[in-house]
Order: structure tokens, then sequence, then C-alpha cells
């Protein structure tokens, strides 16, 4: 079903006026959890070459439920209805096989000049798989003219390199958040970048080697890249990549960047990508706090809490440890 939604909202992006749109319609909050409920807030930054807008109409992708919009004064309210293509769980045990598929708000007038959001309260369905990306196009009509904000990024394209891209949302699964909250701090620069469940395992000695794990989401619409990061714990930080051979032989090198695509989100984890944190200038206790800062090269720095524990969310105890083994620079 996804899929078919990634596929089936490509418009031609702009009708009537221009191609010059320094800035996209997007959504506040790009991520949601799959089986909850997301409050939608559309920006909408500036009109069609300098014409205000005068009408907005948002297209709700398949999975989301729910709906209701929030009025806005001077501004008719539009709602079009139909069935779903399966019935969806709904809250307290309620189902939905049918409901709002288009909201409009229409009559209004949004000068250029001026920005201003568009809400709508809604459910994600428990039935969409997490992991993917469902997309809202928005048709933004002027007095002469609209944009189609309907573009989607085809796999593995930058949804920014798109002309006119339709505001994406990231579904994650329950299972993230449970670890974002067991692990500790979510860090956040400027919405961009979200750190997820940072964690660390306990180090014994000072001057030792550490290695920190998160979950790492590009919310952005560009292109982004981790560069390294810093650390007052450390002499150095790091990003290295652990891989084996066929013959089971595990080594270890050193990346000097790893790329985030819009939207993408990565994970550092044992035997695979991770930080390290080198030459360690305390001992890295259980149930501690080890500060750091991971360099961005668009976001900029973003201060990291990874918390110090002998296994993280998911992780099995017996993993085979510490990222010291042999490294191929």
């Amino acid at each position: 079903m996804l899929k078919g939604l990634r596929v089936g909202v490509f418009a031609l992006g702009i009708v009537g006026v221009g191609t010059a749109a320094h800035a996209h319609v997007s959504l506040e909050t790009k991520q949601a959890k799959a089986g909850g409920s997301y409050k939608a807030v559309f920006g909408i930054p500036h009109g069609c070459e300098g014409q205000p807008t005068t009408e907005v109409s948002i297209e709700i992708p398949e999975g989301v439920i729910g709906v209701k919009p929030m009025p806005k004064p001077g501004w008719t309210l539009a709602l079009e209805k139909g069935p779903y293509a399966r019935t969806y769980k709904f809250h307290h045990g309620e189902t939905k096989s049918d409901g709002v598929k288009r909201v409009t708000w229409s009559g209004g007038s949004l000068p250029d000049e001026y920005f201003d959001q568009f809400v709508l309260s809604t459910y994600i369905a428990g039935e969409l798989p997490p992991d993917t990306r469902i997309y809202f196009p928005v048709t933004q009509k002027c007095a002469s003219g609209e944009l189609r904000w309907s573009e989607v990024p085809a796999e593995g394209q930058d949804a920014h390199s798109l002309e006119h891209p339709a505001p994406g949302l990231a579904l994650i699964s329950d299972e993230v958040k449970k670890q974002d909250k067991v692990a500790g701090a979510m860090a956040v620069a400027g919405g961009a970048i979200e750190i997820g469940a940072p964690w660390t395992r306990p180090v014994g000695n000072a001057g030792g080697i550490g290695a920190g794990y998160a979950i790492i989401t590009n919310n952005s619409t560009e292109t982004d890249e981790l560069l390294g990061g810093s650390s007052d714990s450390a002499e150095r930080v790091e990003m290295h990549e652990t891989s084996i051979d066929d013959k089971g032989v595990a080594s270890m090198k050193k990346l000097d960047s790893v790329a985030l695509q819009s939207g993408q989100r990565i994970e550092l984890k044992p035997g695979g990508m991770h930080i390290m944190f080198i030459g360690l200038k305390e001992p890295q206790k259980e149930g501690g706090i080890l500060k750091a800062k991971l360099k961005f090269q668009k976001a900029g720095e973003v201060d990291v809490e990874f918390a110090v524990k002998a296994a993280g969310p998911g992780s099995a105890g017996g993993h085979g440890g510490h990222e010291h083994m042999h490294h191929d620079h």
C-alpha cells in the first residue's frame, strides 16, 4: 500500500506561474509512531510568485485516519470523504473503514509576505509498517495559478533535489520510542537532525577506548553528512565501521564522513558503524553519562548525552563487545 502511495502522487508541480519557489511546504514534526495520534502542522512559507494564497488543499494518504482539521478565522473548511482501502483499528477498540480523504481551506487571503500554518488532528494506523514514509500532497492556490507540492523522491533520491516535494512523514516503531526513553536524551539541532537512544558501554580505566551507539534521523529536506565529533571526556572522537570478511575475520576502519539522505535514519550499533571515544580521560561507570558533540556539515554541532550501560536497547549482553579490534586505516 505504501509503495502505491509513493508512485501515485507525482504531478506537474506548478501551474500558471513561474518555477522559482524559495521554500517548501513542510510538516513541523516529521516523524510519528504507527498506531498513535499525530498532529500534522503544515507550514505555508510563501505565496505564488508574490501573489497571496487563497486556498490550501491537503490530500490524506492511506492509513491516516480519524482526520479533523483546525478551523481558521476567515477561511471556509471543506472535507472530502470516502472509503479506505481496508478497515483500520482506531481508539478504544473502534474500527474505521472510511473517512476524510482531502481537507481544503478556502476563501482566505495569506499575503506572500506572511507565513501561516494549517493543522490536522490525525491517527496513524498501526497497520502501516514502520521504517517507511508517507506523503501528504498539498495544492496551494493563489489569485492566479497554483503550486502543487506533490513530488515524491525515488529510492535513494534527495528530496531537496525536487522542485515541489510533497511533505513527508517518517513512520517509526514503538520500539524506537521505547529505546529513546530507556537510553536517555534525544538531541535536536534546529529540528533537522535527531539523535535517539544514545548509549555507550562502561570502561574501567582512564586512557581506554569507548564506543558510542545511537539512532540518527535526518528530518530536513536536504542531504547532510556526519563529519565526526568531540568530547571533553576523550582525546579524540572518530567514526568507525566494523566489517567481517568471508573468513569470519572482523576488522574496523575509520570513516571520514557518513552521508544522511533527507528522511534517512541510520543506526550506530555494535558490529556496524559506531562512534569511537579514544583516550578516555576517566573511567565510564554504569549509570553515568558521557557528554559529546556530533558535528554535521549542515546542521552543525549537536549535543548528545550517551547513557553508560552494559547493553543498549535491544542489544544482546554478550555481544562481541568493545569495538577495539584490528583497524584497517
